[in-house]
């Protein structure tokens, strides 16, 4: 095999490029699956004609699960961002069309977006059980028509290219509410800074006739769920702080 050279980190898999080919492996404490899990969902996207990556196979690399896929020659959408801050509603502006346009495909082929919340609750650390209980019953008491959702959409999964822009990394995929996957996508930028947050969810209301409060309202679930994500660049107390104002723990 010839050399693979590592362009990108995550908390989820290292990325490693070759020619013409980009090579996804997963991080030990991921299932063995997870290879195969994120195929299926990203070869379901890409049958409703979803721009996204094409895979190549499927192997174990130095015993881990790997993906190949195509590389997706371009920047992305958040390197464009950071050397052009001043452009942000632009760059939003792209994202929201891209978004928009997956959140109309019906999300059959993939997981129940209400199962995957309800197991990452469940797994949540520093939440008491009680707790717990009331985000799943809150969670499962929500009523959508299921559509594809990505799970981490942002900025820096988005790879501008001669032929438009790509959407990359799908391992979080599911069949649920765009509501939902617009409100995680709004508590990613959040983090970095309320007025591109602010910005992002103006932008998409907009675009798609949401109210802000329709999407407010899974603020505690999809927070509660990126506890159990165990990322270590996220602020764990402001996720806490959504928690809890929005259930309490009498």
């Amino acid at each position: 095999m010839n050399h693979w050279e590592p362009i990108a980190e995550g908390n989820t898999a290292t990325i490693y490029k070759n020619d013409g080919h980009v090579m996804k492996v997963f991080k030990d404490h991921l299932p063995s699956t997870e290879a195969l899990k994120e195929a299926k969902k990203q070869e379901y996207a890409r049958s409703c004609g979803i721009p996204v990556p094409r895979i190549i196979d499927m192997l174990t690399h130095v015993g881990k699960p790997a993906l190949v896929m195509e590389y997706i020659k371009g920047k992305s959408i958040g390197e464009r961002f950071r050397e052009n801050p001043t452009q942000a509603e632009r760059y939003l502006k792209q994202s929201v069309e891209v978004q928009f346009n997956m959140h109309s495909f019906p999300g059959d082929g993939l997981e129940s977006m209400t199962e995957k919340l309800a197991n990452q609750i469940a797994s949540a650390p520093m939440m008491k059980s009680v707790q717990k209980q009331k985000l799943i019953d809150l969670l499962k008491g929500f009523h959508y028509k299921p559509k594809i959702c990505h799970g981490d959409f942002h900025l820096y999964n988005l790879i501008q290219s001669e032929s438009g822009i790509t959407i990359i990394d799908w391992v979080d995929a599911s069949s649920g509410d765009p509501r939902a996957d617009v409100y995680r996508t709004y508590l990613l930028y959040l983090q970095h800074s309320r007025e591109l947050g602010d910005l992002y969810l103006r932008l998409y209301c907009e675009k798609s006739g949401f109210k802000k409060g329709e999407i407010l309202k899974w603020a505690p679930v999809i927070a509660c769920a990126r506890l159990s994500e165990h990322v270590a660049t996220e602020d764990v107390s402001r996720l806490l702080k959504i928690v809890n104002h929005h259930c309490p723990v009498s």
